[in-house]
């Protein structure tokens, strides 16, 4: 299969710092190859809508730095039905388009593959997530910045806990997944974390702040991912209160974690994803998500990776639950 003429790139589902330096080093690796490039605007929408832009090397100038995204980003719900895709699918093919490197998570991933499946719509993924939970890579753009900004978040709550001799619970990101907080809450030296893959043990983390006390410890941190909604450290709050009197004080960090500008750690694996994207659909590759283990970049089928979740290894966990104490 030659090499296409002409490509689009997207970002889909929540937003994530480096997803700029990822379309940024789409677009800059495609035309030095004299591929064109267009952006779909919105996601998977703009491709519904033909909503796109083309993308020059100008147009990526001084973007690696930003947060957010500047084809804008969202969540298309119509596109589970097999109308919209087909509809994206016309519209790519009537505006020349012969690739698509699709920047998200895995409802992303899971689009591509029906759009690539269904209608032969060559397709790279990228991992952009925050939350660190696609399977088959090692990290996503955007992690290292989540963590780094709910770290430096937590640094500060930390010098307050201490001013007042006071307990806080601080929750990060991580509806289904626990990546955020148990690398926060090891970097942060919290003395216990609440993730979804683990059920939450309010007791084991009343043990660790009564041994803390013994120690002569004033202040007390605890670390938990969201769970199913915002708010959840507001019910642990209110179990620990109940238990063993312990009045604890909640800071949800939301979504600032999202934005901000992205760490070097970030731009550089955003970067090195984007390069690899438009060198897989050169070689005529389809239907692949772009990834990197141990620290090398790799390709897997979407079938590999679409519909299972990365999750928590068990020795962060260990590791955690041992340095609280």
């Amino acid at each position: 299969m030659s090499a296409p003429r002409k490509i689009c790139v997207l970002t889909s589902g929540g937003d994530a710092p480096g997803m700029n330096a990822a379309i940024r080093s789409v677009v800059r690796t495609a035309i030095t190859s004299n591929i064109e490039v267009v952006g779909a605007l919105g996601g998977y929408a703009g491709l519904i809508q033909s909503k796109m832009i083309s993308l020059s090397m100008n147009s990526v100038a001084n973007i690696i730095q930003r947060g957010g995204t500047i084809l804008k980003s969202g969540r298309a719900p119509e596109f589970h039905k097999p109308d919209a895709r087909a509809q994206a699918a016309q519209n790519l093919k009537a505006a020349g388009i012969e690739g698509l490197v699709a920047i998200g998570g895995d409802g992303t991933y899971m689009g591509a593959h029906l759009l690539s499946q269904e209608h032969g719509v060559r397709v790279v993924g990228l991992p952009g997530t925050i939350d660190n939970d696609i399977f088959g890579t090692d990290e996503t753009i955007g992690f290292d910045t989540a963590v780094n900004t709910a770290l430096e978040a937590i640094d500060r709550i930390r010098d307050t806990a201490a001013s007042h001799d006071r307990l806080f619970i601080v929750e990060v990101m991580g509806r289904d997944s626990g990546f955020i907080a148990i690398e926060v809450g090891l970097a942060g030296g919290a003395e216990e974390v609440f993730i979804p893959e683990t059920m939450a043990n309010v007791d084991h983390a009343i043990q660790s702040i009564k041994r803390g006390v013994a120690r002569g410890k004033s202040s007390s941190i605890l670390v938990a991912a969201e769970g199913q909604k915002v708010g959840r450290a507001y019910d642990l709050a209110e179990q620990i209160r109940r238990k063993a009197g312990f009045d604890a004080k909640v800071c949800v960090l939301g979504h600032i974690q999202r934005g901000g500008s992205p760490t070097a750690r970030d731009r550089v694996l955003a970067s090195r994803f984007g390069h690899a994207a438009v060198e897989a659909l050169k070689k005529g590759s389809s239907g692949v998500m772009v990834g990197v283990q141990a620290d090398r970049i790799v390709t897997l089928d979407f079938k590999e990776t679409v519909g299972k979740k990365r999750v928590v290894p068990n020795e962060l966990i260990e590791l955690a639950q041992l340095l609280a104490h």
